[in-house]
C-alpha cells in the first residue's frame, strides 16, 4: 500500500523532491494562496514551524490557483511574497492542482485517506493535512481552522 513517502513532488525550481526525505517527521501539508482571506495563516504556519521544527515538525506549502485565481504569479513571486510579508522559512513547492483529473497525485492520496465536508474534494485554500512520523494521514482541517488550533494535535505526534 502506498504511503506519503512514495510520492515525488516539484520544488519551486521545478526540481523533483522525494517525500521520503521527510520520513520520521510530523508533516503539516497545506494548499495555500497569496491572495486569499486566509493568507494571514502563513504567519501561524511559520510560528508553528519555528517553534517545533527542532522536534521534527515540517510544514509543506503547496500553492494552488484553483480557487478564484487567488495564487497568481510564478513560484518565484509566491516565495518572494511569503518571505517578505510572513518571513516564511518552511519548504515551499511548485504550484499544483488539488482537485480534478489533473490534481497532484499526492493530493489524490491525501483526499482518499481523509475526506472533508464536500466529500473528498478540497473546498478552498488552506486546507491542512496532518501526517504522523510513520507517514499516516492523521487529520484533515478546514481552511477556517487556524494553525494555532492544530498545535495540540501536533504536540501529540511530536
Amino acid at each position: 500500500m502506498a504511503t506519503i513517502y512514495d510520492f515525488t513532488v516539484l520544488n519551486t525550481k521545478k526540481e523533483p523532491v522525494k517525500l521520503e526525505e521527510y520520513k520520521g517527521k510530523v508533516l503539516l501539508v497545506v494548499n495555500t494562496a497569496t491572495g486569499c482571506g486566509f493568507t494571514p495563516q502563513y504567519e501561524g504556519l511559520e510560528s508553528l514551524y519555528k517553534k517545533y521544527k527542532d522536534q521534527g515538525l515540517v510544514v509543506l506549502d503547496f500553492p494552488c490557483n484553483q480557487f478564484a485565481g487567488q495564487a497568481p504569479g510564478t513560484e518565484e513571486e509566491i516565495v518572494s511574497f511569503c518571505q517578505l510579508k510572513y518571513n516564511v522559512s518552511f519548504p515551499q513547492f511548485a504550484k499544483i492542482k488539488v482537485n480534478g483529473d489533473d490534481a497532484e497525485p499526492l493530493y489524490k492520496y491525501l483526499k482518499d485517506r481523509k475526506g472533508g465536508i464536500l466529500g473528498k474534494a478540497i473546498k478552498w485554500n488552506f486546507t491542512k493535512f496532518l501526517i504522523d512520523r510513520e507517514g499516516n494521514v492523521v487529520e484533515r482541517y478546514a481552511p477556517t481552522t487556524k494553525p494555532e488550533d492544530i498545535e495540540k494535535d501536533i504536540l501529540k505526534l511530536l
